[in-house]
C-alpha cells in the first residue's frame, strides 16, 4: 500500500511540474519535456588518492536533456596538495549554466587568499568566506557573460564539498545536497534552499516576488541557484536580496578519521526518491558488497530510477579509510535474498496463472511489494533489486515456455507499486 501511494504522489507531482513549468523550461524543452522511455546509460568515473577514494554515477533518465554536470578533484594545486574539491550541479532549463560551474567554481574559489598560504595555518572562518565569495564572483561573472554571448535563460544548484586535512567545508546553493556518513549514521547534512521557508519567503516578498504553489513567483521550485538572472533584476536590492539568491550556505566540521566513513553529495533527482537516513544505510549496506564507490553510484542510480526518479541523476560517494569494507557476512545475505527472490517469483507466478487475468510482471512486483522482508537493502526496498526480479521473472517464462518479456512490459515495472 504505501508503494501505491507513493505512485500516486510522484504521479500528483509530474502533473504540477508539467503544468507549471517555468517559461525557460517551456522555451527549451518544448514540446516534450520527458522521453517516452529513460536514457539508462551511465557517465562512471573513479579515482584514488593516499586514504581518499571516490566513485560517480550520472544518468539521464527520463528527462529529456541532460542538464548535471560535476567536478571531482583529489588534489589541489600547489600549498594545497592535501586538500580536495567535489560538487554537483543540476541545471535548470538548460545546461549551460551547470556546465560553465563545474567548469569555473573551482578556479574561483582558489583565488581567495584565504586558500594561498601554509595549509597548517588554515583559518576556518577565512576559508567559509573564501567559499561564499567564490559563488558570487561566479555569478557575477556569468551574468556578465550571458549578456553578452545571449545564453539561454537557465541556472544551476549546486553543492559542493571542499576537503582540507582537517575539515569538511560545505557549500550548497538550491535543493541538491550532500551528507556526511560518520560511524554508520548521518553526522551532517546540507539542507535545501525552498521558496517556502520563512527565511527564503520572506527575501523574496521584500524584493516584490511572490511564493505561489511553493515555487518562486509560482516559478522557480528553488529560492537560491546560479544563473537565472530573470529573477535577479531587482534593481533596488543587493546580489544577495535578489528574488532568487546566489548565495551558499556554508558550513564547516572537524573531520573525525576514526570515525568518518563517506560523503554524498546528490541531485534532487536522487534525493527526490531517498531521505537522508535511507541513502545513508543503503551506500553503507552497498560498500559492504563491493567495497568500490563507483559500483554504489551505480547501483544508487538505478534504485532511484526503479523508485520513480523522473529527473535527470548524479551522485558522487567520497570514501575514507573507515568506509565499509567488503563483508563476508553480508555477501552471504545477498546471495540468500536473491534466491529467495528467484523462489518467489516462480511461486507467485505460477498463484498468477491460477488467475483470470493471469500472470505478468506488473503481478509480480506488486505481490512481492505485498511482503515482509527486513533483508532487502535498507534505502532501496525492492526496486533495489529489479534486476534480480527481472532475470528469475524471464527464467520461470522460459521454463513454461512462453516468451520474454515485452519491451512494454518490461518499461511498467518500476512502478508497479515498489
Amino acid at each position: 500500500m504505501a508503494g501505491f501511494v507513493r505512485l500516486l504522489v510522484s504521479g500528483a507531482e509530474r502533473m504540477v511540474s508539467r503544468f507549471f513549468k517555468t517559461e525557460q523550461e517551456e522555451a527549451v524543452e518544448a514540446p516534450s519535456f520527458f522521453l517516452e522511455a529513460p536514457r539508462t546509460e551511465k557517465l562512471l568515473e573513479q579515482g584514488a588518492l593516499g586514504g581518499l577514494r571516490y566513485g560517480l554515477g550520472s544518468m539521464q533518465g527520463w528527462r529529456a536533456h541532460m542538464e548535471d554536470a560535476h567536478t571531482a578533484q583529489l588534489q589541489l594545486p600547489g600549498a594545497l596538495a592535501g586538500w580536495a574539491f567535489f560538487a554537483v550541479y543540476d541545471g535548470h532549463a538548460g545546461s549551460t549554466v551547470a556546465h560553465f560551474c563545474a567548469q569555473h567554481l573551482l578556479g574561483h574559489v582558489l583565488e581567495a587568499a584565504a586558500l594561498s598560504g601554509p595549509a597548517e595555518e588554515e583559518d576556518p572562518q577565512a576559508v567559509k568566506e573564501a567559499l561564499r565569495q567564490a559563488f558570487l564572483a561566479l555569478d557575477t561573472r556569468m551574468q556578465a557573460l550571458s549578456q553578452a554571448e545571449a545564453w539561454e535563460r537557465a541556472g544551476s544548484t549546486a553543492v559542493a564539498v571542499l576537503l582540507s586535512p582537517r575539515h569538511f567545508y560545505f557549500a550548497n546553493l538550491g535543493d541538491s545536497r550532500a551528507l556526511l556518513c560518520r560511524s554508520a549514521t548521518v553526522a551532517f547534512s546540507t539542507q535545501d534552499h525552498k521558496p517556502s521557508k520563512p527565511r527564503e519567503r520572506e527575501r523574496i516578498e521584500d524584493a516584490g516576488g511572490t511564493v505561489t504553489l511553493q515555487r518562486v513567483n509560482g516559478s522557480l521550485a528553488v529560492s537560491r541557484a546560479l544563473g537565472d538572472f530573470d529573477y535577479k533584476a531587482v534593481a533596488w536590492r543587493g546580489q544577495t536580496e535578489q528574488l532568487v539568491s546566489p548565495e551558499p550556505e556554508v558550513e564547516q566540521l572537524a573531520r573525525c578519521p576514526a570515525n568518518d566513513e563517506f560523503l554524498v553529495l546528490a541531485c534532487d533527482g536522487v534525493w527526490d526518491t531517498f531521505d537522508n537516513s535511507g541513502l545513508c544505510a543503503f551506500v553503507h549496506s552497498r560498500l559492504s558488497l563491493s567495497g568500490d564507490p563507483q559500483d554504489v553510484c551505480e547501483r544508487l542510480l538505478d534504485a532511484c530510477l526503479y523508485k520513480g526518479s523522473r529527473d535527470n541523476m548524479t551522485c558522487i560517494v567520497v570514501c575514507f579509510p573507515a568506509a565499509p569494507g567488503v563483508s563476508q557476512e553480508a555477501l552471504q545475505k545477498e546471495r540468500e535474498l536473491d534466491a529467495y527472490l528467484e523462489e518467489r517469483v516462480a511461486e507467485i507466478y505460477d498463484e498468477l496463472l491460477q488467475q483470470e487475468e493471469g500472470p505478468s510482471l506488473i503481478g509480480v512486483f506488486q505481490s512481492l511489494a505485498t511482503d515482509v522482508n527486513p533483508s532487502l537493502p535498507p534505502g532501496g526496498g525492492l526496486a533495489s533489486k529489479r534486476a534480480v526480479i527481472m532475470e528469475a521473472y524471464g527464467r520461470v517464462k522460459q521454463s513454461r515456455g512462453e516468451q520474454q518479456p515485452s519491451v512494454r512490459e518490461a518499461a511498467a515495472a518500476p512502478s508497479a507499486g515498489v
